[in-house]
């Protein structure tokens, strides 16, 4: 496997990815209430872990256009 692969492979947590994208954990539950954040991994004792392409790929789809 070669790094690219493995980065995109790449499992955040909650915190790590929150501090990425700076946004509040309030927020980011909103957000996945609403079916608008990036796709999650719920394990089995509760915890969220998000891919590194998942959370790449929600946070290009979440680019506006200029004015």
């Amino acid at each position: 496997m070669n790094s690219m692969t493995a980065s995109a492979n790449q499992k955040l947590t909650l915190v790590e990815a929150l501090a990425e994208i700076r946004m509040s954990r309030a927020a980011f539950y909103r957000l996945r209430a609403r079916g608008n954040g990036p796709k999650c991994l719920k394990l089995p004792n509760g915890q969220i872990r998000i891919r590194r392409a998942d959370l790449d790929a929600w946070f290009e789809a979440c680019e506006v256009s200029p004015c």
